[in-house]
């Protein structure tokens, strides 16, 4: 019989290309997450019954115990943006972190992966990267030969980046951004599901920090993306006080309304985690210690984009057609 591999948060956006990359390396794949009826995309990754969404809480240890139970690799690709509720930062990315980790242990599986964050640091300014930081060192503890990897802001068709920011684009001639000096790397969703498959089945362990070819402030990545969608915005890089002041306002407004207004807009944390670069750090493990040339987000993004476009799917045809000789 074919090796079980778990992924926990399977189904979300980078989970879900790991778990094609181990379906197509013949592995049977147990998909954990919290909504398995609106994970079931996932077994067309698959032949017949190999990928299979189950529910999992990784807040409970009979819960994870189970989804555990017959594997022999685990990656764990649950992270959250809220810092409130029962699934913040500490019960998802350090206590969920460290129960993965412990279980698998107990478990005896031979190997573990665990997605982590460009910044993660236990001393880190952002409740976020902190969290981040004290998940990491919960699971090295629990599984000293676990995989480790941090990739930067990540890219790809169902990215929360470009996406986020393309959509911005789309409400007015104005885009604002805080820490628009600040700079990234993008890393390919795909050069971190390889990287995560190499940890399961190549034996590779240790921290590694995932960032792709090309280095720029977020103003920058922004402009590029304004070029892809053919949209021209004037862009404005707000002091991080305004952003500071922005974010009180809008997490306030959450507070009176009981929640009915959700701020995925910015808070408080984010300017925090703004104020530090989001780059490898020399001497780091990166992609290419595992054999993987990193991919470039510029050949990529136009694949996806293309709906913020002004004329949409019929963008390419339009202009080509502004080639024509009148008759």
């Amino acid at each position: 019989m074919s090796k079980l591999v778990t992924i926990f948060g399977g189904s979300g956006f980078v989970g879900r290309y790991i778990a094609r990359r181990m379906a197509k390396e013949g592995w049977r794949v147990r998909v954990a997450c919290r909504h398995p009826n609106q994970a079931l995309f996932v077994r067309s990754y698959g032949a017949v019954g190999q990928v299979e969404p189950v529910f999992c809480n990784i807040r409970d240890d009979a819960s994870v115990r189970a989804a555990l139970a017959g594997a022999q690799a685990a990656v764990n690709c649950v992270g959250t943006f809220n810092r409130g509720g029962a699934n913040n930062f500490e019960a998802v990315q350090t206590a969920g972190a460290a129960r993965i980790a412990r279980l698998a242990a107990e478990g005896g599986l031979s190997a573990m992966v665990h997605i982590s964050s460009l910044g993660a640091d236990a001393n880190a300014i952002s409740d976020y990267s902190r969290s981040k930081g004290e998940g990491e060192a919960a699971v090295l503890t629990a599984f000293p030969t676990a995989m480790i990897l941090r990739p930067s802001v990540i890219f790809g068709n169902e990215d929360g980046f470009f996406n986020r920011f393309a959509a911005m684009a789309k409400l007015g001639p104005i885009l604002p951004l805080v820490g628009g000096n600040t700079k990234f790397q993008p890393v390919s969703v795909e050069d971190v599901a390889a990287a995560a498959v190499k940890g399961v089945t190549g034996g590779a362990s240790g921290v590694y920090e995932l960032g792709g070819p090309d280095v720029d402030t977020l103003r920058g990545l922004i402009q590029s993306m304004l070029a892809v969608i053919q949209r021209r915005r004037l862009v404005i890089n707000l002091p991080f006080w305004v952003g500071t002041t922005m974010a009180t306002v809008l997490s306030g407004v959450s507070a009176l309304t009981l929640g009915l207004f959700q701020n995925t807009i910015l808070t408080g944390d984010q300017v925090k985690s703004l104020r530090v670069d989001n780059v490898v750090a020399p001497g780091a493990k990166t992609l290419a210690d595992l054999g993987i040339t990193a991919t470039s987000f510029a050949g990529v993004i136009p694949e996806y984009l293309w709906r913020y476009r002004p004329s949409g799917q019929y963008a390419a045809i339009k202009d080509s057609a502004k080639n024509l000789k009148k008759v």
